[in-house]
């Protein structure tokens, strides 16, 4: 892209791991804080346990183990995004919400593909050469696998795996969407924790250490996908920091929504 889209974002980086509720809610602030006029946050993140979010939409009795999460200590959240279940663990989660519909256009599907692109641009700094994938089978879209048993049209694969799983919500010209990178795999895990048989062939994904045959860290991986966004781009990305008032406001959409059993359970059906 040779024409800069927009001369600044918002960088929110949080090095820390923390829980999925804040997860969920500060991403959940941001999408909320977005004014009328052109305004982008990009955030990277890390979880303090494994956690499994779900979509909006999913029934969680069909998707994940409940008594397993809960025998176990794996937290569940619901995310305010579309998509399928997710086991956020050893990983780098993404966000970006943005109301610049010139940079990204009014349509899911364009502006999801752009924000591929940059993560590809981020993969190709570390070494790697990966691909956009075609639409997946009918029995993936309609049924209960998990996100990474199959990458989505536009989503990222690495030797024909997948090894970013995205969604997104929009709102007018306004849209979030967040994503997971495995860094390191555990597959055994994600079986137990989601309503699969065990049949391992049905997960399809390759996480970063194992495509690249070494193991990365977080802020390496970060680094590389930082620079592949501003390239990709041509913007620059200013630091935010989380002030206390906007903590208080995240705070409560926590309480409201991510830590709130019945949000969990139902979501936007409770």
């Amino acid at each position: 892209m040779n024409k800069p889209l927009q001369r600044e974002w918002k960088l929110v980086l949080d090095k820390e791991p923390l829980t999925g509720s804040w997860n969920m809610a500060v991403d959940d602030f941001l999408f909320r804080s977005l004014g009328d006029e052109p305004q982008t946050y990009l955030r990277f993140y890390r979880w303090e346990r494994p956690t499994a979010s779900l979509g909006y939409s999913q029934n969680i009795r069909k998707v994940v183990d409940v008594e397993y999460c809960k025998k176990n200590g794996i937290d569940i959240v619901r995310r305010m995004t579309g998509g399928k279940l997710v086991l956020h663990h050893k990983e780098v989660t993404y966000s970006l919400c943005s109301s610049d519909s010139e940079a990204f256009t009014p349509t899911l599907m364009d502006s999801y593909r752009l924000i591929s692109e940059a993560l590809m641009k981020g993969f190709e700094k570390m070494g790697l050469r990966s691909f956009l994938a075609d639409a997946p089978p009918d029995s993936y879209v309609k049924g209960n696998l998990p996100c990474f048993s199959f990458p989505a049209r536009n989503e990222i694969e690495i030797n024909g795996k997948k090894i970013v799983g995205s969604a997104q919500k929009r709102t007018g010209l306004k849209f979030i969407q967040h994503g997971s990178i495995p860094l390191e795999g555990d597959q055994g895990l994600l079986e137990a924790v989601s309503t699969l048989d065990g049949n391992g062939s049905r997960i399809r994904m390759i996480y970063l250490s194992q495509a690249l045959n070494r193991k990365v860290n977080f802020d390496w991986t970060v680094k590389h996908l930082i620079s592949g966004f501003t390239d990709f781009f041509q913007v620059d990305l200013k630091p935010k920091v989380i002030s206390t008032e906007e903590r208080d406001l995240i705070s409560k959409i926590q309480k409201e929504r991510y830590s709130n059993k019945d949000w969990t359970l139902y979501g936007g059906r409770s």
